[in-house]
């Protein structure tokens, strides 16, 4: 989908400081022993198609691991509609600098379609909060950085890959390459062509890769924003608040968002349903929040698809995909930063330890380890969250049942702690029975009001 994003300048105190070193170690791993040596002391080569997180993550460390790369991005200065929250843990993992953070949200408010609202937060320790970044920013920090790490950077559309004709041969990616006069990547640009050993496809839902190796189609979901400055009095309730809405009038399937950034709000939506009614959606998002967001201008708006589940396929020989390219965004909170550029590195990491640093071949099954690991750790999550999502957004009772469970103190501990630092936390056994029949409760009232709301209906 062609992004509706508009240009606009950031004040300086918005911008983040140019990427320096990471603390994080060279790696060092050995391959098997079966693993063809490459000929004359050459380094494996790897293409990294796409800058996002996903890209910018692996680009940097195939570079730290040995290998040689290139990561080609179309447009440098790109702003993904996207709420920009990152869990605590990523801050850490991935060496973030403070200064890239707009916003340490310590305080979430949940609204229903009743306009009943949950603050949520309590149970956050003093140090814990959920990050608030653009994606702007944070995409070109994290490609500077693998850049530094030895990774060259192309501007430029990546058109398609042909594949090798015989075992362990090169593929040849071809692309559309841009000068500073068409860095926009809009239009233009200088067909070229280079061989590489191996492909990692990090563009997004739209990916070219996935179509050029047969990945399959998915559901997705169209997130549509805008990014508002509101006058600073009002900016001052934002400082550490995000707002949740949900109600069939902002999302039949998903939530309307209140974001804070550095000087403005992102209000947003999104749905996989009702593609065609999202301006309608966002208008009814910005009415519920317009006591708050009153005398706001918008600055910027953006539209793009967000996968809904993981592609059929996303190794196919030496070509993989990670980040939204593999459909790694997860349903009901609409979390894919964190979960694209840890792909990433996985899929970087694999491929690091496959060719030795470098100097030998790598083959479909150092590929597939990355796969096997990511969705041991992560698909629990994935299969959770599609529950919930079928669950609650089924219906406004449903969502009101939602909203209240929320504002359980246990709810709100298990949630926050699974969420900022990406770990499945053992529960209270007395607890989860607790919340197990609050649930049921919830869900029995969201049941008779809904009847009651159909009788009124009739």
């Amino acid at each position: 989908m062609t992004s509706l994003s508009s240009a606009v300048a950031l004040p300086s105190s918005c911008r983040a400081r140019p990427a320096g070193g990471s603390r994080r170690a060279r790696m060092v791993v050995t391959a098997a022993a079966s693993s063809p040596k490459l000929p004359n002391g050459r380094r494996l080569r790897v293409a990294v198609v796409g800058g996002g997180p996903a890209g910018g993550a692996a680009a940097e460390a195939l570079a730290k691991g040995g290998v040689e790369t290139v990561l080609i991005e179309r447009k440098m200065d790109n702003c993904k509609p996207c709420g920009g929250a990152i869990p605590l843990c990523m801050v850490s993992e991935f060496d973030l600098p403070l200064d890239l953070v707009d916003r340490k949200v310590r305080k979430m408010k949940m609204i229903s379609p009743s306009n009943v609202a949950v603050d949520i937060g309590r149970t956050l320790a003093p140090h814990e909060y959920i990050g608030m970044v653009r994606r702007e920013v944070l995409d070109a920090y994290l490609r500077s950085r693998a850049q530094s790490a030895g990774a060259e950077v192309v501007n430029g559309l990546f058109l398609r890959y042909e594949a090798p004709k015989e075992p362990n041969g090169s593929y040849v990616v071809h692309y559309n390459h841009y000068d500073s006069s068409s860095s926009n990547g809009k239009i233009g640009g200088e067909k070229r062509s280079f061989e590489v050993d191996a492909i990692v496809g990090a563009d997004g839902a739209n990916s070219r890769v996935a179509k050029d190796m047969g990945a399959g189609d998915y559901e997705y979901a169209i997130a549509f924003q805008e990014r508002v400055k509101i006058p600073d009095d009002k900016m001052v309730y934002y400082e550490e608040r995000a707002e949740m809405y949900v109600g069939d009038d902002v999302s039949p399937d998903f939530y309307g968002w209140v974001f804070p950034k550095c000087d403005h709000v992102a209000v947003g939506t999104g749905t996989v349903t009702h593609k065609a009614d999202i301006k309608k959606f966002q208008a009814a998002t910005r009415l519920r929040a317009k006591d708050k967001i009153e005398g706001g201008k918008i600055i910027r708006v953006e539209a793009h698809p967000i996968p809904e589940h993981p592609r059929p396929k996303r190794v196919s020989g030496r070509v993989t995909l990670v980040g939204d390219a593999a459909g790694y965004v997860t349903k009901c909170s609409g979390e894919g930063i964190y979960f694209a550029a840890k792909s990433g590195r996985m899929c970087a990491e694999a491929i690091v330890a496959g060719s030795a640093n470098g100097t030998r071949m790598v083959e479909e099954s150092d590929l597939r380890k990355y796969l096997a690991e990511f969705d041991r750790l992560y698909w629990p999550t994935y299969k959770v969250l599609d529950i919930l999502q079928k669950v609650f957004y089924r219906s406004n009772a449903a969502r009101e049942a939602f909203v209240e469970m929320c504002a359980d103190d246990y709810v709100q501990k298990m949630t926050f702690d699974s969420y900022l630092y990406k770990r499945v936390v053992p529960g209270n056994p007395l607890d989860d029975i607790k919340l197990a029949v609050n649930t049921i409760g919830s869900l029995v009232r969201a049941t008779a009001l809904r009847r009651e709301m159909e009788k009124v209906t009739l």
